[in-house]
């Protein structure tokens, strides 16, 4: 008698294998093209291939499948476009800041290496240590409390410390490190947590006021104290992008649990109040919105009461430089004339090198991460899980939107940076974090699926 094994029964080693396989082919692909953007720079600068290419190759290819390897151990079934896509933006981020170095008394390409083998780290451990997205659930009340604690640091005299006007730095050692960027993770995960548990209290009206049924004010809590932690980055650390994204992503995840707009109208009429009495308290909020308005009232920063408009300037005529195609890889002058361009102005450089099509296929990538990561909350079962998961994607996209407004000029320009692209340990480190949350939340609800798709048959 002859018997055939059933085609559900090997359809789940098959999809692992088709997963890994094409991430494997994606990141070979995303290795190729940011090797030869480092060709290109350095073929622009020198006009000679760099002496460390092998090296570069082995470095990146090396990273790259470290971390592929460890998506094969800890999280076979998780989504394949992620790591890729990530690793593609990091890359071109790399070798962007390299290019930047040209202008730069200290070169900062080397740190840029060291912060992303950090989170490179970060990224495998918390796949390893996250066994299960929902066991994060029991500790919401430790992770509101770290991330009060880390939101205070900044400003502990001897380790805190200032710079351009905004307190958000600690010392570790000759690195400096932004405790918000953990901050804003770890205060995603208590409200997701905290909104699953609320989420009947948070719908429907249960306090009676004579004969009549009246929203509790009690859930309101969570939206008072997103207000406050607010108001207090904005006032104590002067930090208006923390501030607005940290605002922005609870409203969005209250109405994500709740569906109930009347949460997001008002969120953004509390948020409006806030901003309008910080701009006339806080002189950094004020200046960012008079530069804003009208940057040629100051363009060379000549007049000392009234904030420079020189970095949004040169970063709209570096734009318009880049045109459709851009001048080339090296061929760009944004380092030359835009101020800290390596962390808050790097997608003007892009810009202007690469033009329109490269800016695009930039927003083309990070399209691809929000969409997985948003496909990935909609397919998981766990409430807690799908939450976390759409707060972290929406705490990437309207980060990614902010400062790219910014540099736009679509909204005041707010100070966060671009993920994976910018400048920047802390913002490396916390999204490496975000991505291997993502990834164990994919993996398990891939397998969840795949486990129903076997038990029916």
């Amino acid at each position: 008698m002859i018997t055939t094994t059933p085609p559900s029964i090997e359809l789940k080693p098959a999809n692992e294998f088709f997963r890994r396989r094409s991430e494997l082919g994606l990141i070979l692909l995303a290795n190729l093209i940011v090797d030869s953007a480092y060709v290109l720079v350095n073929l622009s600068l020198h006009s000679v291939l760099p002496k460390n290419l092998a090296a570069f190759i082995f470095v990146a290819l090396g990273i790259s499948l470290i971390a592929h390897i460890a998506n094969w151990i800890l999280v076979p079934k998780a989504d394949g476009i992620l790591l890729p896509t990530v690793l593609l933006l990091n890359g071109l981020g790399y070798v962007m800041i390299y290019r930047l170095d040209v202008y730069n008394k200290r070169p900062e390409a080397p740190y840029q290496v060291i912060w992303t083998l950090l989170g490179i780290v970060i990224y495998i451990a918390t796949m390893a240590i996250v066994k299960r997205s929902r066991d994060l659930d029991r500790y919401r009340y430790v992770l509101l409390l770290a991330s009060l604690i880390m939101l205070a640091l900044p400003l502990v005299p001897g380790i805190g410390a200032d710079i351009n006007g905004a307190r958000l730095w600690i010392h570790i050692g000759p690195l400096l490190f932004q405790p918000v960027e953990i901050a804003k993770l770890t205060l995603t995960v208590f409200f997701a947590s905290y909104f699953v548990e609320k989420r009947e209290m948070l719908t429907i009206s249960t306090l009676r006021v004579g004969n009549r049924l009246l929203p509790d004010l009690r859930p309101f809590g969570p939206l008072a104290l997103a207000l406050l932690l607010s108001l207090f980055a904005m006032g104590t650390e002067h930090d208006v992008g923390f501030s607005l994204l940290l605002f922005v992503l609870f409203v969005s995840m209250i109405w994500i649990a709740t569906g109930k707009i009347s949460y997001v109208l008002i969120g953004l009429i509390l948020f409006g109040l806030g901003t309008f009495v910080g701009s006339h308290v806080l002189v950094q909020v004020n200046d960012r919105i008079q530069v804003w308005l009208d940057p040629w009232k100051n363009p060379f920063g000549d007049y000392p009461n009234i904030p420079s408009g020189l970095q949004p300037i040169q970063g709209i005529i570096s734009l318009a430089n880049g045109g459709i195609g851009g001048t080339g890889w090296g061929l760009g002058s944004t380092g030359l004339y835009v101020p800290i361009p390596q962390s808050d102005y790097i997608f003007a450089a892009f810009g202007e090198e690469l033009g329109l099509f490269g800016t695009t296929a930039i927003l083309v990538a990070f399209m691809l991460i929000i969409g997985s990561g948003l496909r990935i909350a909609a397919s998981t079962k766990s409430e807690f899980s799908k939450l976390l998961a759409a707060g972290l994607t929406i705490l990437l996209g309207f980060q990614t939107f902010f400062i790219i407004a910014g540099i736009e000029r679509i909204l005041p320009l707010t100070g966060v940076t671009l993920p994976w692209v910018s400048y920047g340990g802390s913002s490396l480190i916390s999204n490496y974090f975000l991505l291997g949350l993502l990834m164990r939340i994919s993996s398990e609800a891939n397998e969840r699926r795949l486990d129903d798709i076997l038990n029916a048959n």
